[in-house]
């Protein structure tokens, strides 16, 4: 009787059945595995960027609390990268300029700003969610079959030299 229990994911990926990979050679099965370590890997620096991103926008959204306190006039260091800051006087503490990516910026009251940070953040935390999910059904996928069907092979490889 065949095993019906499958690895499947949601993101309309293909749904590999135990029974079909008893069917395959050892190199077929390697191959399954180091896609499946692949698939894995590429997840997990997904969640990376995630979480990178959430840690950016978190400081931006702390940076325009700290930012609407200072007093109209005040002398201050403007960050244009990382490493690379020049000085600069607040003009207006209640209008900021949200980056919305590839370059482009939109003026927006500072609340809007802060509401747009918090928006952005609980997107990047659904979306962590989700990866994680996927990280763990591929993971358990490999955790529960894999070894099973290495040992079946080698016993096929075994099998075919007597």
């Amino acid at each position: 009787m065949k095993s019906k229990r499958t690895a499947s994911s949601r993101g309309g990926q293909q749904v590999m059945r135990v029974g079909d990979m008893e069917k395959m050679s050892l190199e077929q099965l390697k191959a399954v595995k180091e896609q499946a370590d692949i698939d894995v890997n590429l997840l997990q620096d997904s969640l990376n960027n995630i979480r990178t991103a959430a840690a950016r926008l978190e400081i931006a959204s702390t940076a325009l609390g700290d930012l609407s306190l200072r007093p109209q006039g005040k002398k201050m260091l403007v960050p244009l990268t990382a490493s690379l800051y020049v000085p600069g006087t607040l003009d207006d503490a209640d209008k900021v300029l949200v980056d919305i990516g590839t370059g482009y910026f939109v003026e927006k009251t500072m609340a809007e700003g802060k509401d747009y940070c918090e928006r952005k953040i609980n997107l990047l935390k659904s979306n962590f969610d989700q990866l994680i999910e996927k990280i763990w059904t591929g993971r358990s996928f490999l955790i529960r079959f894999m070894p099973e069907l290495v040992r079946r092979g080698v016993g096929r490889v075994f099998s075919l030299d007597n």
